[in-house]
């Protein structure tokens, strides 16, 4: 599914999110844990300089080995909103069926006179 697009064989180490940045070269930046916040950015440090050209379509990332990988993103917007359209028709359907006729008011009778 990935394909290596270049071997950087980068060790990674404990407490550090890695990723591609920019410009194509690897980078790592300080996670943060235990609830303490920091104000601004993380400092984030380049391990390796790769240089990789980004293509779009494709996501990114550091692999098992510390290779740069990519795999190509899927989105299914089309399908997801064809079934979303019938949906809204099915229930429409039933919504209409389901509204009750106004009841209607009785008239009240004359008594007749003797």
């Amino acid at each position: 599914m990935a394909e290596v697009v270049a071997k950087a064989g980068v060790k990674k180490e404990g407490g550090f999110l890695y990723f591609i940045d920019k410009n194509g070269n690897v980078a790592r930046a300080k996670m943060q844990r235990g609830g303490g916040k920091t104000k601004g950015k993380s400092k984030t440090e380049v391990v390796a300089k790769v240089g990789v050209k980004k293509e779009s379509g494709y996501l990114y990332f550091l692999d098992k080995n510390g290779n740069v990988a990519r795999a190509k993103m899927v989105r299914g917007g089309k399908k997801k909103a064809k079934k979303k359209a019938a949906k809204k028709v099915v229930k429409k359907k039933v919504a209409k069926k389901a509204a009750k006729k106004p009841a209607k008011k009785k008239v009240a009778k004359k008594k007749k006179k003797r």
